[in-house]
């Protein structure tokens, strides 16, 4: 069986939540009899066609970007070229112009489609784009949402429920790189031994204002990774705070993320908004045996993070609940490692990649099957 993954973005140009859930999919549906090709945008004018970690993904050049949606030309004879040569359709949403171009070129192959997220900020734009959206959900074949949460707290997904099924997203540990002794020594001479830890793309849904002003109650040592568009304006208002016990690492590689990852004493993700839908790195968190802190938005990281189970659960967009819940953890050290314990737990029953895996290569079956035996109405 081969699968054809279509987002607008993958590796090595991007490296969000989406691509590596892509990431994994194609990493990992060998073992289930699936071959996987990913078909994603560039800004890279060379290497149209490279291989990730043992599958092909095909790139064509993004030609313009019109209210955060990139388009591209040249993609609309790349993709009719390579769904000739699949079975099935993998769409990523939300990404507008795939929808557009799935209605345009009338793909006739069996079709699944990952929603991730709502669409939360465009608010105004969305009212357009709602008519083009309800009618490319309507004519793909399976919708999956990635929680339970979401699937109840989302009005998109809660109109098309009769085709929705829940396979959460799966991260497989080994594709990780392993821990150097070495690194972690090093690593430990500049952020400590006992820190929070924020992993993520500094964006304005992530809550990190909120936590500066946490932090500004009590200056708990905090590391935080990533860069992003906010990334200036969070440094400066660290410095306002006073706030002295933190650090900014920005973009690290993924030997040093994985060496602070288990040197970290627990896992904070303050997002506050639904644009927040899974939360990737709150699941490494869980993976790596890390107790958490997330806010409750109704979405999958109240999936992965269980209330006083794997972690504590705060109101978004309090800073005295997250300061509260961290002063908790950091009190209560016996505590924190059974969370910690329960989350690996979790991550090993629910969150593992083979699941993820298995889930999709059983539904892409499926959808298969009904296509040349269409079910008698």
């Amino acid at each position: 069986m081969k699968v054809l993954h279509f987002y607008k973005t993958y590796y090595p140009d991007s490296f969000g939540g989406v691509e590596q859930t892509i990431f994994q999919l194609a990493s990992g549906l060998g073992s289930f009899g699936v071959n996987a090709t990913v078909l994603a945008l560039t800004t890279n004018h060379t290497d149209r066609e490279i291989e990730v970690n043992g599958h092909k993904v095909f790139r064509s050049r993004s030609n313009f970007k019109l209210a955060s949606t990139d388009f591209s030309f040249s993609v609309f004879w790349r993709f009719k070229e390579l769904v000739e040569e699949v079975d099935i359709v993998h769409y990523h949403f939300p990404w507008p112009f795939m929808d557009l171009l799935h209605l345009i070129l009338n793909n006739k192959k069996p079709s699944v489609v990952t929603y991730h997220s709502d669409i939360v900020k465009q608010k105004y734009l969305l009212k357009l784009y709602k008519p083009l959206r309800n009618k490319f959900l309507k004519n793909i074949d399976a919708i999956v949402a990635t929680s339970p949460n979401y699937l109840v707290t989302s009005d998109v997904l809660q109109f098309y429920q009769n085709k929705v099924e829940v396979i959460p997203i799966g991260l497989n540990k080994e594709l990780y790189p392993k821990i150097s002794i070495e690194l972690s020594r090093y690593w430990k001479n500049i952020v400590g031994e006992k820190f929070f830890l924020f992993i993520g793309v500094l964006r304005y849904y992530k809550g990190l204002n909120i936590l500066l002003d946490a932090l500004a109650i009590c200056n708990f040592p905090t590391v935080i990774i990533g860069s992003g568009p906010i990334e200036n304006e969070l440094k400066a208002k660290a410095i306002l705070l006073g706030i002295s016990n933190i650090i900014f690492l920005g973009q690290i590689s993924d030997d040093d993320k994985v060496v602070i990852l288990d040197l970290s004493y627990s896992l904070i993700f303050p997002s506050h908004l639904r644009s927040e839908a899974f939360g990737i790195s709150l699941l490494e968190g869980a993976m790596f045996g890390k107790p958490m802190i997330s806010s409750e938005i109704g979405t999958g990281t109240s999936y992965i993070n269980i209330d006083q189970e794997t972690g504590i659960i705060v109101a978004p967009s309090s800073p005295i609940e997250l300061h509260l819940a961290m002063k908790f953890l950091w009190d209560n050290p016996e505590i924190a490692f059974k969370m910690g314990l329960k989350a690996s737990e979790r991550y090993l029953k629910i969150f593992t990649a083979d699941k993820m895996c298995l889930s999709y290569a059983t539904l892409y079956q499926r959808l298969i099957d009904e296509k040349l035996n269409p079910p008698k109405k």
